[in-house]
């Protein structure tokens, strides 16, 4: 009889300590290893060493790989695909304690004994034995290791139907894996004859609002785009302040008015979406010196749900347009009362107007050039190259300054929602019935992730006349940047994110609900997947 590797609560806990422990931090070299670790653990399954055709590593980007688990019953058709990241955030919030940051059963043990650090409601859950503390056991290796058990319960039990295992790197940054991931998955699709009937996430439970103890089903995902600014004003010695117009101070209008502004909330199916807020702002310059700061720039955070790139962005270019006249104004007064003559008057353009004018006025080969400067500085993220490729085209046009240039940068996750679809619904209610009657678990169903998740670049989502603003005003899009639109299109399943309660994702007191996470959703997913 085989051997089964991950079958009982005590062997899953395990597998989730050793995949935690490989640390895998966005953009490291641990998550450059780790698919290749991953793909040595799956080899120790019978099924792979009888089929290694079926398990792959594939390129993602810059030496990073992800990996496909296939098994494939001999007369199915019908499809799971079983999606997760393997990256996770940083861990230097962890402080002297990073070393034992992915180590679950050590930090948990450590905090026990030593409990004075934590906040309140940390240390509740601490004492009462029913959490597992650490770096990556809620979000999310604790999905991988659920998906990795339904795959070995599958192979040896021989069920009727095809599970898909896609694993990848970069979720918390760009979806660099997931994206690449896309064209793969079809690929795989034709080689093996699949046909995708959902594709599942399990992505952890995310609490709607503090206390929120609820455990969640959800049948879609929340979209975010990120609009961006770039300030350029003009540039003055510090002890003469009226002959410049620094880029803070007209960053500080937009600013304003962008956080938290309820013009681009939307609602939904009876759910918000959360309110805009600065992910960034920051001084373009490189060095300190007394020359005025004239070039800065900002990046906000919006979520959507049916709103598209055209939607956001003329709200933001309305938004930027009355910051841009109430700065004015306010610096037309400060120069009347200085007795000063203003240096000018601020314009907004979007960066698709730019582009064009810097092509007309240099031409595009000029154009291009300037760009692959900006690209072949490899210590610049594709947010960082978005703001400096417009930067390099005002430089060249300070006629047109001062200035507020809006754009976006990546990433850019389109929403998805396939609530009201036949198997998705069977899903939700097979999950809160036999949930309530096997553990006395009650579940709630979630219309959008309010986390963002890979399922965004599934069932072909945010292609459209709407999202022609994206590729125009996104600087880096197809030389640094890209969505596979066509291909996502073509990956038409119903989406559904299924995982562990825990608590504080990205925070040092990471948390993983010991008893949901071990025992009851590793049985309701097998319930509802096995034929």
């Amino acid at each position: 009889m085989e051997k089964r590797l991950w079958d009982s609560p005590e062997k899953l806990r395990m597998l989730l300590g050793e995949l935690v422990s490989w640390k895998s931090i966005t953009l490291s070299e641990d998550e450059r290893q780790f698919p290749m670790k991953l793909q040595s653990k799956l080899l120790g399954l019978h099924y792979f060493q009888r089929h290694p055709e079926h398990l792959s590593l594939h390129t993602a980007d810059i030496g990073r790989k992800f990996l496909t688990a296939l098994y494939k019953h001999p007369d199915a058709v019908q499809t799971i695909c079983l999606i997760s990241h393997f990256d996770t955030v940083s861990t230097e919030e962890y402080g002297e304690l990073e070393p034992l940051a992915t180590q679950p059963e050590e930090l948990t043990s450590y905090w026990l004994e030593r409990p004075n650090d934590l906040p309140e409601d940390a240390l509740t859950d601490l004492k009462s034995g029913e959490y597992l503390f650490g770096r990556g056991t809620m979000d999310m290796k604790m999905g991988l290791a659920l998906h990795m058990q339904l795959i070995e319960k599958a192979s040896i039990e021989g069920w009727a139907v095809n599970l898909l295992l896609l694993t990848v790197p970069d979720e918390e940054v760009n979806s660099a894996g997931m994206r690449a991931a896309v064209p793969k998955l079809l690929e795989i699709q034709e080689e093996f004859g699949l046909q995708y009937e959902m594709f599942l996430n399990s992505e952890p439970v995310f609490s709607q609002k503090p206390g929120d103890t609820l455990c969640k089903v959800y049948t879609g995902t929340i979209g975010k785009i990120m609009p961006g600014a770039l300030f350029y004003g003009r540039e003055t010695h510090a002890g003469e302040p009226f002959n410049g117009l620094t880029s803070p101070y007209i960053a500080s209008f937009l600013t304003r008015k962008m956080e938290w502004n309820p013009l681009f909330q939307e609602t939904e199916l009876g759910e918000t979406t959360p309110l805009p807020i600065t992910l960034q702002q920051k001084d373009l310059r490189l060095e300190y010196s007394t020359q005025t700061p004239y070039r800065s720039s900002a990046l906000y955070n919006v979520f959507t749900m049916k709103q598209t790139a055209e939607h956001i962005m003329g709200k933001f270019e309305q938004v930027a347009k009355e910051a841009a006249e109430e700065c004015n104004a306010a610096y037309q007064y400060i120069c009347q009362t200085q007795g000063v003559k203003p240096v000018g008057h601020i314009r907004v353009l979007r960066f698709e107007e730019l582009l064009r004018y810097s092509i007309d006025k240099f031409g595009e080969e000029a154009i291009e050039e300037m760009k692959a400067d900006v690209y072949g500085r490899e210590e610049w993220d594709d947010r960082e190259k978005s703001f400096r490729i417009a930067d390099k085209l005002i430089i060249q046009s300070q006629e047109l300054a001062p200035a507020i240039i809006l754009l976006f940068a990546p990433p850019f996750y389109p929403a998805v929602n396939s609530s009201g679809e036949a198997l998705v619904e069977e899903a939700v209610e097979f999950m809160k019935t036999y949930g309530q009657k096997e553990f006395g678990l009650s579940m709630e169903r979630v219309h959008y992730f309010n986390g963002i998740c890979d399922l965004s670049y599934v069932n072909g989502s945010g292609e459209g006349e709407g999202w022609q603003a994206f590729k125009k005003n996104t600087p880096v899009w197809q030389d640094g940047y890209s969505i596979p639109f066509a291909d996502m299109a073509r990956l038409k399943a119903p989406v559904l994110n299924i995982g562990p309660f825990g608590k504080d994702a990205h925070k040092r007191t990471e948390r993983l609900h010991i008893k949901h996470a071990f025992e009851q959703l590793p049985l309701l997913l097998e319930k509802w997947i096995k034929p």
